[in-house]
This record gives structure tokens, sequence and C-alpha cells, in this order.
């Protein structure tokens, strides 16, 4: 009985943000599309009120209420990562055409190699940001010690409690973060596969509804849709991927996402440690700073791929940021110095 009603005001939450997508939506063809998955959203909430004894009342939680606000603020698009966690059905149409088989005809040049790049591409880039921010990180702490006149000692030894504690802070983050996401994602495709048990003709019709919107005839998209559902593995992949926008092959790592962030935040806080490391104790301020600056530059000509501008400028702009950061800890370490002293 409690889980029917759990799932009773899922689907009336997720028909109140369906409306609220469709009042938002400036494309025609997108707003029917959810106006028709809110009466589905309805006419499912309607299956399973059979199951209780007495139907109560429904009115939008909180969360319901400000999520509808920021969509008629920000856009559907924008809060697709929000519409999918409410189980709001359709926002794939958000990705693109749909491409229910095969290996598409590119119909631009933007369109080659589209399906490819995703692959390394968003795991280069958090590698990237996590040698970044250990070598920020801990080349200003380095700095700030090294500015309160420190012995070199001293300075290794706070330079290698800085990286285990941002590397084990940034590996467990990342930890929750992806287990959080990976439950969340694995719930919604449970409930996916009841609601396939419990009415798939009505799972079938709401497929189709998507595939039209996203440009087939409906005739053809409910018959694709039907040979779909037919085939209960199938029909849950397509389900998962086309109404909750989820590819159920990659969830995500939660070890993984930990263990490369921990990697990779030690390495770029490793760094600024080289000349203490190497005992070079009598310029290892200097060697330091030199090392930390090269990296810098370095690091901000590769994140310049990801954002299309020239390499020189992103790694000069990389440089010149940390470079104020680290001052300004110098500084500080400094005026720490001459209060003691």
């Amino acid at each position: 009985m409690q889980d029917a009603l759990t799932r009773w005001r899922s689907e009336k939450t997720a028909a109140y943000l369906s409306t609220a997508v469709a009042a938002a939506e400036p494309d025609p063809a997108k707003a029917s599309l959810f106006r028709e998955m809110a009466q589905a959203a309805e006419d499912q909430a309607g299956i399973l009120a059979r199951e209780l004894s007495q139907t109560p009342v429904f009115t939008p939680s909180v969360r319901a209420r400000l999520t509808a606000w920021l969509i008629h603020t920000l856009g559907p698009r924008a809060m697709r990562p929000i519409l999918s966690a409410s189980k709001v059905r359709g926002v794939s149409v958000y990705s693109g055409p749909a491409q229910p088989q095969g290996h598409p005809m590119p119909t631009s040049v933007e369109d080659i190699g589209r399906r490819h790049r995703g692959l390394g591409g968003g795991t280069l880039r958090a590698a990237v940001f996590g040698v970044n921010d250990g070598l920020v990180s801990n080349t200003c702490l380095v700095m700030g010690v090294a500015g309160a006149a420190a012995a070199p000692n001293i300075i290794l030894l706070t330079g290698v409690a800085g990286l285990l504690a941002g590397a084990f802070s940034m590996a467990a983050g990342e930890f929750i973060s992806m287990l959080s996401q990976r439950e969340m994602f694995e719930y919604q495709i449970a409930q996916e596969a009841d609601e396939l048990e419990r009415y798939p003709a009505e799972e079938a019709e709401e497929l189709a509804l998507i595939y039209a919107a996203r440009g087939i005839p409906i005739d053809e998209a409910r018959a694709l849709a039907k040979r779909l559902i037919a085939d209960p593995a199938q029909a849950l992949d397509t389900l998962a991927r086309e109404e909750l926008g989820l590819n159920p092959d990659d969830l995500g790592s939660p070890v993984g996402a930990a263990l490369s962030s921990f990697v990779a935040f030690a390495l770029g806080a490793t760094l600024p440690l080289i000349p203490f490391l190497l005992g070079l104790s009598t310029y290892g301020v200097a060697i330091a700073a030199a090392i930390s600056g090269g990296a810098l530059f370095v690091v901000g000509a590769v994140l310049s791929l990801f954002s299309g501008k020239g390499a020189w400028w992103g790694g000069l702009r990389m440089l010149l940021i940390g470079a104020a950061a680290a001052a300004a800890t110098y500084m500080i370490g400094s005026l720490f110095n001459v209060a003691t002293a």
C-alpha cells in the first residue's frame, strides 16, 4: 500500500512538472509532447489509485513548486538534470533528433563524429581540473608557509599534509557524489521496469510520443515503440534512454571517480614539493615557483582545448591567476613572520 502511494505521488508530481515544462516550452511540438506526457502520468496515477483504499488529494511539494518556478525562470533545457531526477518523461528530446537504431547519416559538419566526442572528453577534462586544483592549492600552501620563513622540512611536511588532506577530501566528495547519482539512476530504472510490467501499452505510447516529437511520423513511431516494448530487456534499455535520458550502461563508478580524483589532485599537489623532496633547500622556494608556474601554463593551455580559445592565452591566463594566488598567500605568510619576529 505504501509503495503504491509513493508511486502515485511520483506520477502526480511528474504530471505537475510536465505541465510546467509544456507551459514554458516555446517549441509547439515539444510543448505538445509534455502536455501528453502530463496526461500519461495522470493516467498512470489513476491506475495506481485503484490499489489505494482511498485516493488522497495531491498537493505539490515545496520542491516541486520550486522546480516549476525554475523551469519558468531558466527554461526546461537548463533544468534537464532535475527533471530527470523528478522522473519527468521525455527530457531526452533536448538531446537532439531521435535515432532509435543504426548509425545516422550526418546532415552537417557538426554531426560528424558527434557520437564519439564524449568518449573520454569528460574524463580528460575532470582529470585536468583535478591536477589544477592540487597544483594551485598546494602551491599556495607551500608559498604561504615559506613566506612565514619556515624551515624546508616544515614546508615539506606541510605540503605533504596538504596533499593528503586535499586528495582524500576530493576522493571522498567524488565518491559520495557519484554514489548518490548512481543510486538515484538505479532507482529510476527500477521504477521504469515496474511500470513496464504494470502497463506496457501506456509505456509504448509514451515512447511513441517521444519519437514523434523528435521527427518520426506518429504511425511509424507507434509501430517502432511496439516492436521495442515486445522485448523486455530492450524495452527497459530504450525507455531509460528516451524517457529518462539515462544510459544504463554508463551510470558511473563511485570507486573509479574517487580514485581518479585522488590521483589527479595528488599529482598536481606533488609538483611544488619536488625541490623539497630532492633536498634542494637553498633555492627550494624559487624552484617550486618555477615548476608550478610552468605547470600552470601547461594546464591552462590544455584547458583551452575545451574552450576553443588560443593555447598561449589560456596558458598565460592560468599562470597569472595562479601566480597572483601564490603571491597573495606568500605575503600573508610574511605578515605572520613579522608578527612573530
